[in-house]
C-alpha cells in the first residue's frame, strides 16, 4: 500500500469546500480518460479508452458532512482507501485528502512511482475543485 496526503488551505467556507469536495461528478473533469457513474452506496470511475481500461469501484463507507467521508476502494485493479476532511480555517478552509492505495501486481519497488502519480492526480483534482470558478 501506498500512503499519501495532500492538504490545501482555501478561502472557501467549509460547507461550500465540502460540496465541491463532494461532488463526485465532477471529479472526473480532472482525472484524464475518467468518467465517474454513481451507484447506490458510492460511485465507480472507469479509466480508459474504448474497451482497454479498469474500474475503480469506491463505496461511502463513512459520511459526517460537512467534514469526514472515508472511502473504501474495492476493485480489482485498485484497492485501498480514502479520507477527506474539511476544517475551519484562517483561511477560509483546510482541506485534507489522506490515501492509501494499492495497484494489484506492483511491488514495493513502485511504491515511489505510485506515490509520485497519485500525488499528482489527486492534488489536480482538489486544485481544480476548489479553485475560483471565476479563475
Amino acid at each position: 500500500m501506498v500512503l499519501f496526503q495532500i492538504v490545501r488551505e482555501v478561502p472557501l467556507a467549509p460547507s461550500e469546500a465540502w460540496e465541491r469536495l463532494t461532488d463526485w461528478d465532477q471529479h472526473s473533469q480532472f482525472v484524464p480518460l475518467t468518467t465517474i457513474v454513481r451507484t447506490p452506496r458510492g460511485f465507480v470511475a472507469r479509466t480508459g479508452i474504448g474497451p482497454v481500461g479498469f474500474v475503480d469501484p469506491m463505496e461511502i463507507v463513512q459520511w459526517q458532512a460537512p467534514s469526514f467521508c472515508r472511502l473504501q476502494k474495492r476493485g480489482r485493479v485498485v484497492t485501498g482507501w480514502a479520507e477527506l476532511t474539511v476544517e475551519p480555517s484562517a483561511a477560509g478552509s483546510r482541506v485534507t485528502w489522506l490515501e492509501d492505495i494499492h495497484i494489484r501486481g506492483t511491488t514495493r519497488f513502485l511504491a515511489g512511482p505510485t506515490r509520485f502519480a497519485a500525488t499528482k492526480v489527486f492534488s489536480r483534482v482538489i486544485d481544480g475543485l476548489l479553485a475560483d470558478p471565476a479563475g
